[in-house]
């Protein structure tokens, strides 16, 4: 029952990997549309502001309406919403409607559909997958996601610039009719026998506080939520918010550069997915999820920020990337230990509210610390500059750089603090 159970996850592990490429590739092609129009972060910012903050705020709400019903259901209904999007945007630009505005209303109904997805698939895999076999798991989900990254800029400059955008739009729903008729006719999923069987009503605001009474009494799961939310904010002020604009204001708006240092940041993650996939040694997720992050934030933003050229900024996205799929493989490890499978609707959806809420906060702070203080920082004469110049750099870009310098040096310092805290409190408890 076992394998069957994992083969089933395999066949939708792969399949959603496709759907994930189509959307990915409208969302690449968004950046630079969104970018060659407006010359700005923070328009760029604003892209994923949009996406997160509905996210965030459906997320608490999530949780009852995913314990409840089907997960097979929910996702099924999601990614419809979000494919209906995909075609409205395809209208727009097909009738020369398409606008920056209209961009960030489908990020916002995406976010908030995501919100319900992305606790349904986490509590499927749970169903699915064994305990023991989740650090496997996880390296997978890693392998896809960044050979998404790796491929999906290829493929979404190669179709924007050869056909234009609508067709971009057009591969994602081709790729959502895929993925969701694999998952409506060949994909049988368990579900939650404690709710459905006994028909339980949990109020929305009930299960925000079920989710958040839970986290609070385990220490752990509660610290390790919080801190990944410090994470977050840091890694989302520069990493998928000024990396794009920064590289191509630094290679004179050469998108091929963006393509290659985004898919070497993919290819990271695929060689780490594969690490923690075949990895047979036990080990501590703790220190994963921390040591990884510190290794990711040290070695990977401040190479980004001192590089000039694509060399260097591939080397750099290797060494950001590569420590990730550690950092999810511990924190799924956790919670998958912890969480029992009748709450984890709940649980998990309180947990992306806390872990993401951080996300949009970061990401306008890093689109406005860019266009207003450290660009026109780097332009000026102040005393400082000098310095800097020698480390990152001189032109356009050069204040993004030194944005990958601050989140660098923080986020390596964060995180070694956090996991050396976390430790000493075991210790007294122990």
């Amino acid at each position: 029952m076992k394998n069957n159970n994992f083969f089933t996850f395999i066949l939708f592990w792969a399949t959603q990997s496709v759907s994930q490429m189509g959307s990915a590739m409208s969302s690449y092609a968004f950046t630079i549309w969104a970018y060659n129009r407006t010359h700005t972060a923070m328009s760029v910012s604003l892209l994923t502001f949009c996406y997160y903050v509905p996210y965030v705020t459906a997320s608490l709400f999530a949780g009852p309406v995913v314990d409840r019903h089907g997960k097979k259901r929910i996702m099924l209904l999601s990614n419809s919403v979000a494919a209906c999007c995909t075609l409205f945007a395809f209208f727009l630009w097909q009738s020369g409607n398409l606008l920056l505005w209209h961009i960030y209303v489908i990020n916002a109904v995406i976010g908030t559909m995501n919100a319900f997805q992305a606790p349904a698939e986490s509590v499927t895999i749970g169903l699915l997958v064994p305990l023991s076999q989740q650090s496997k798991a996880s390296g997978m989900d890693s392998f896809s996601e960044n050979l998404v990254s790796v491929v999906s800029p290829v493929l979404a400059v190669a179709v924007y610039e050869a056909v234009g955008l609508g067709t971009v739009f057009l591969v994602d729903f081709a790729s959502f009719l895929f993925a969701s008729s694999v998952l409506l006719l060949y994909i049988s999923l368990p579900d939650h026998k404690s709710q459905s069987k006994h028909h339980i009503r949990i109020s929305p605001f009930s299960g925000i506080k079920d989710g958040f009474h839970f986290l609070r009494r385990n220490e752990v799961l509660w610290y390790l939520i919080i801190t990944m939310a410090a994470m977050n904010f840091f890694s989302r002020m520069t990493y998928e918010n000024i990396l794009s604009p920064m590289l191509l204001a630094r290679s004179n708006n050469n998108a091929s550069v963006l393509s290659i240092v985004n898919a070497i940041l993919g290819a990271g993650g695929i060689v780490g997915g594969l690490i923690v996939t075949f990895d047979k040694k036990t080990r501590d997720p703790v220190k994963m999820v921390y040591w990884s992050a510190a290794i990711s934030f040290l070695c990977g933003d401040l190479l980004m920020g001192i590089g000039r050229n694509v060399f260097v900024w591939c080397a750099a996205g290797m060494a950001a990337s590569a420590p990730i799929p550690f950092i999810m493989a511990g924190q799924r490890i956790l919670l998958y230990h912890n969480v029992p499978s009748g709450m984890q609707g709940r649980i998990f959806s309180v947990r992306n509210a806390i872990q993401f809420s951080t996300i949009p906060i970061g990401i306008l702070l890093g689109g406005f610390l860019a266009d207003h203080i450290f660009e026109p920082l780097m332009h000026s004469n102040a005393s400082m500059v000098h310095m800097l110049h020698l480390m990152v750099g001189t032109g356009d870009g050069s204040g993004m750089a030194v944005m990958f310098l601050c989140t660098g040096t923080l986020g390596a310092v964060f995180c070694i603090s956090a996991y050396t805290k976390l430790k000493r409190r075991n210790h007294k408890d122990n």
